[in-house]
């Protein structure tokens, strides 16, 4: 048999965790996550307040742009009505089938250079509602990366 030899147990003492300090440590870590939760609750209000200023000018802005499209879009439509009935005009004007084939293949590539041009005025106004648009919420990314601290 072998015989386990005696060892004194020793108390180790941290004066970390002294039961004294306890209360001392935790006020401490209390008042520091408190100071903490303040800055992030500043910054909060302050990103929120910068976030109100920036969407009166990016509403007010899109409201003109979809009044622009809508009246484009209103103005093509009723060019194209007109359009339709002058061809029907034109149609029933027509004495052989030969002459009905001609007005419609010009009927047709007219709409569709009509169309065509209608699409790139919608794709530009749109490209520039877009910029319109981003252009405040870029300002202020541009500001908080210059300025991080600012926020």
């Amino acid at each position: 048999m072998t015989k386990i030899s005696e060892r004194s147990f020793e108390t180790i003492e941290n004066p970390g965790s002294s039961p004294l300090k306890v209360p001392d440590q935790f006020g401490a870590s209390v008042e520091k996550g408190n100071k903490q939760v303040t800055e992030a609750l500043l910054k909060f209000a302050s990103g929120a307040e910068a976030t109100q200023k920036m969407l009166p000018p990016i509403l007010e802005t899109t409201s003109l742009f979809g009044n622009e499209l809508w009246w484009k879009t209103i103005a093509a439509l009723q060019a194209d009505a007109e359009a339709g009935f002058s061809h029907l005009q034109a149609l029933l004007g027509a004495n052989s089938p030969s002459q009905i084939l001609e007005q419609q293949s010009a009927f047709f590539r007219k709409r569709v250079e009509t169309s065509l041009q209608h699409a790139k005025e919608v794709r530009e106004l749109s490209s520039r509602a877009v910029e319109e648009i981003s252009k405040p919420v870029k300002d202020a990314f541009d500001k908080v990366l210059t300025n991080p601290k600012a926020t």
